[in-house]
């Protein structure tokens, strides 16, 4: 093989290491360039991973599967969601339906989940601390855009509230700010492995004053098909309020998510960061918000400046006294910015002084007052891209946050189908630069049960977005946040001609 084979191969396999497969149909040989412009095509296959949701026995959790119509997404598909095993205290994965988990509890079976058709989402249920972790594969026309919705309700106990989560796609590394362990704080990180071999993690705390070095968090493994949740607390002696998560894969991939539980402020999942950038966006704080906390943490050899801004329905403005933020190298900073929003939508806005550092970052999101209050966490995240979908969202209680930093955008929402019933419904919407809006989001007509919000900036510039769903729990003001970035449905590949000469030369 020459050296232009050789780099189609790689190219091809370079496509199967990502979240999805592009089918490679060779076009008839004409003769003309063996190498055209690459095309965007609907991705065959996506993983997904959800976390085990609660270890409350009064836990209430609902999975929402949803993939919104791909053009080109032709044929047959499909999608399931199977139980992952646990591992014992020697390391075996455990955990089968109907078996036993490596803390020899009874674990149930996978909630029902069966999606058939793009364009209508799918239900689940599952009950108490028994519901494992969720290993998902979807294929065919089910794949491009697939998204799985997990919200938990825990009426009391630490971490009460309501918690939400979209299931992950595996890679080899994360970054979450926002993290803790403190005493207050019950901090785990879920790892799950999809694959059918092991996987060797690294786990990496950063506190006020760097490095919370420690050697429990080195080469731990991660068996195969099953998930493993770490205490973060476990991993080291120091009680901080504040901690950046590193996990970094070693060997094989997984599936990661910060699960915090406060014992009075309640609890969330916290996402993982958009990879460190000098800029970033975190859309979607809720206009009610009583407290907002900055967490950010520089991981390079640079110490950060940033701008800060809140970008409001009316424009960018200053938040009073927190005009700027620095970040010392490889270590974490905390900054509270109170009641920012004051009443009205707001995502801020993070963007270097003279020069960019890389950094990541999260706010943790605060409802209520006194005992009643509930927490919510919002990573920085990328843009929406081509496309975003997110499901499990209700006639009520349901808040679309859309963000345009830059340029003015003009965007696309459609409301699908209901799981139970209802037509689908689009609004279109124009985002002032530098703006916020909680926009009036469609609904479909003779909703029954939940559906998706499917997002698509039509032009203008960079869009961002958060959905956030609301409810009331014995007086708390119960929410979660999930952000919408690009649901990597399309990939590019590049169109070729055959050329079976290639395959002479030397």
């Amino acid at each position: 093989m020459n050296r232009t084979t050789l780099s189609l191969i790689a190219g091809v396999t370079a496509l199967a290491a990502v979240t999805g497969f592009a089918a490679l149909n060779a076009p008839d040989a004409s003769g003309g360039d063996t190498a055209k412009t690459a095309a965007r095509l609907p991705v065959e296959q996506t993983r997904l991973l959800c976390p085990e949701p609660s270890t409350s026995d009064i836990a209430d959790t609902t999975y929402t599967s949803f993939t919104p119509v791909s053009r080109g997404a032709g044929g047959s598909g499909k999608a399931q969601l199977t139980p992952a095993g646990k591992q014992s205290a020697d390391g075996a994965g455990t955990g089968k339906s109907g078996g036993k988990d490596g803390k020899g509890r009874k674990q149930s079976g996978a909630p029902a989940v069966t999606p058939k058709e793009p364009g209508t989402p799918v239900t689940g249920d599952g009950s108490g601390a028994d519901t494992p972790a969720l290993i998902g594969s979807a294929e065919g026309r089910l794949a491009p855009g697939w998204t799985v919705q997990e919200t938990t309700e825990v009426a009391a106990g630490a971490g009460r509230g309501l918690l939400g989560t979209n299931c992950t796609a595996p890679d080899t590394e994360f970054w979450f700010a926002g993290a803790s362990t403190a005493a207050s704080r019950t901090d785990y990180v879920h790892l799950t492995n999809p694959d059918d071999s092991a996987a060797v993690v690294d786990i990496e705390l950063y506190g006020k004053d760097g490095d919370l070095k420690s050697t429990v968090g080195e080469g731990i493994t991660v068996q195969p098909h099953s998930s493993e949740p770490i205490l973060l607390s476990t991993l080291t002696g120091a009680r901080e309020p504040d901690v950046t998560v590193h996990v970094g894969v070693r060997s094989g991939r997984v599936a990661a998510a910060v699960q915090a539980l406060d014992d009075k402020l309640g609890g969330d999942w916290l996402a993982a960061s958009t990879d460190p950038a000098g800029s970033l966006v975190l859309p979607g704080i809720p206009g009610d918000a009583t407290d907002v906390r900055l967490v950010a943490f520089a991981p390079g050899d640079n110490d950060a400046d940033l701008k800060v801004r809140l970008a409001s329905p009316s424009g960018q403005i200053t938040p009073a006294g927190n005009e700027t933020l620095h970040v010392k190298a490889g270590t974490t900073t905390a900054v509270d910015l109170g009641d920012v929003t004051r009443g009205e939508a707001g995502s801020l806005v993070l963007t270097p002084g003279d020069t960019p550092v890389p950094l990541v970052a999260a706010l943790r999101v605060v409802r209520g007052k006194g005992a009643d209050q509930e927490t919510a966490f919002i990573p920085a995240t990328a843009p929406v891209g081509t496309r975003a979908s997110v499901a499990g969202n209700s006639a009520k209680g349901t808040t679309l946050a859309l963000s345009a930093p830059g340029a003015t955008a003009r965007v696309r929402v459609t409301a699908s189908t209901g799981s139970d019933g209802g037509t689908a419904a689009t609004k279109e919407y124009t985002i002032k630069g530098g703006t916020t809006q909680d926009v009036d989001a469609p609904v479909p007509s003779g909703l029954k049960g939940t559906y998706a919000l499917t997002v698509e900036p039509l032009s203008g510039g960079p869009v961002y977005a958060a959905r956030t769903l609301k409810t009331t729990m014995e007086g708390v003001p119960a929410f979660t946040v999930q952000t919408l970035p690009d649901d990597r449905g399309t990939v590019a590949v590049p169109e070729a001609d055959q050329d079976l000469s290639v395959l002479l030369k030397k």
